[in-house]
């Protein structure tokens, strides 16, 4: 550890000559208001295949689907950035390493099809979980020396490519949700790599604001555990995601625990629509009972109960929903961070689990997701919804429908 913390020291030296040589840093030079997330993937595929032609290029995948045209359609739903999440695993595999510069390329051009819209753009490094199919994920970058080694390298790589854009239109966010840190000592370690990945990012992109979050799945309590005035520069926006209550957000998921897969009909806001939170709670019981483990049922039909008591009355799900911002707003009044310098850069609501056919009417997604937009822009704040496309998408479903129109006409109307 002591060996780190001196490369660490070494490296904010750096950045701290630097700074002085390329004169003051500003406050943070790209601004956001309101935004969207583009799609992850839409194939997702194999990693045996990436060195095979087409499978990788263009990158990211979007590129193949959303042409100039589309994306100025953002823009005029009222969109004034796009936060483009870019998958890291494939500059790091074996199998596309030949392929490490065109995708850098690759990830500018869509960065300057996106400016070309009149969108600003976040470039957002957005690993996830290891699967069956990809050598390494979010927590072997986290853990494994060599490994992050390796991502810190990408991330001044990354930030060398984009340096070159205008500071005012392109921002740089270092890694999506880090899932370290949400108990005991993990926090520190997060504090240290955070420290180093800035460190990596500023030597390289000396103007680029950069985008940077706490630990725990970037948490507003991951958010809150960090000092930002351990990062000497101003040009950050700091960033937080919020998907509460989960038992309403991510409904009927097969990839976010064996409970909340059960449960699918939740309305909201729950306590005006009665008899359909009835019937769903009914039909999750039902489900629980005939498909989860025999001797998980009981625990998980008293879960069921407590999660639903949480939210079924205006003030309880007030209270859950407004926490995170209350959390991230104290924190920022403590340390004297600007409002206008934080990103609440995920939330969204559940459309469809893959191969669900049970679907959340878009009426209440779009209730749920401008009550989140007005709790974040009441503090200042600047907002991402999760997402284009997929199961939470607002303009597409999967396989490229489109997705029921109520939360662009929803934020067609908000107030500018």
């Amino acid at each position: 550890m002591a060996s780190r913390m001196a490369g660490l020291t070494r490296g904010l030296v750096a950045v701290g000559l630097l700074a002085l040589a390329s004169g003051p840093l500003e406050a943070a030079t790209f601004s956001a208001e309101r935004g969207l997330n583009l799609d992850l993937w839409d194939t997702w595929p194999n990693e045996a295949e990436w060195s095979r032609d087409g499978v990788l290029l263009p990158y990211p995948e979007w590129r193949r689907k959303l042409n100039l045209s589309e994306l100025t359609r953002l823009k005029g739903t009222g969109f004034d950035f796009l936060r483009m999440p870019v998958d890291p695993i494939p500059f790091l595999s074996p199998k596309a390493e030949h392929l490490r510069e065109r995708l850098l390329v690759s990830v500018l051009e869509g960065v300057r099809t996106i400016n070309a819209a009149g969108l600003k753009v976040i470039v957002d490094l957005h690993p996830i979980p290891r699967g069956a199919d990809r050598f390494a994920g979010v927590e072997e970058l986290l853990r494994d020396d060599a490994l992050f080694e390796r991502y810190l390298g990408l991330v001044r790589d990354m930030g060398r490519t984009l340096s070159g854009e205008d500071p005012e239109r392109v921002a740089f966010e270092l890694m999506n949700e880090p899932v370290t840190g949400c108990e005991g000592a993990e926090g520190a370690a997060w504090d240290e790599q955070l420290g180093r990945l800035f460190a990596a990012a500023r030597s390289s992109a000396p103007r680029t604001t950069l985008v940077l979050s706490g630990a725990c799945w970037g948490s507003a309590q991951g958010l809150s555990a960090l000092n930002p005035n351990t990062i000497p520069d101003d040009n950050i926006l700091w960033a937080f995601h919020s998907y509460d209550p989960f038992i309403l957000t991510t409904q009927g998921a097969l990839w976010a625990g064996d409970f909340i897969r059960y449960v699918t009909g939740i309305p909201y806001p729950p306590h005006e629509h009665k008899s359909e939170l009835a019937v769903a709670v009914g039909k999750a019981r039902g489900r629980i009972r005939a498909d989860a483990p025999f001797m998980r049922r009981s625990g998980m039909l008293d879960y069921l109960d407590e999660q639903i008591d949480g939210v079924d009355t205006e003030a309880e799900l007030e209270a859950q929903m407004d926490a995170p911002f209350k959390t991230v707003a104290d924190w920022a009044a403590r340390h004297g961070v600007d409002p206008q310098n934080i990103l609440l850069g995920e939330f969204g609501m559940i459309r469809q689990e893959y191969q669900n056919p049970d679907v959340i009417p878009g009426e209440w997604r779009a209730a749920y997701i401008r009550d989140m937009i007005e709790k974040a822009e009441e503090r200042g704040f600047a907002w991402s919804i999760w997402g284009y496309g997929g199961a939470f998408g607002i303009v597409e479903e999967f396989g490229g429908k489109p997705a029921e129109d109520d939360v662009l006409r929803m934020i067609r109307s908000l107030e500018k």
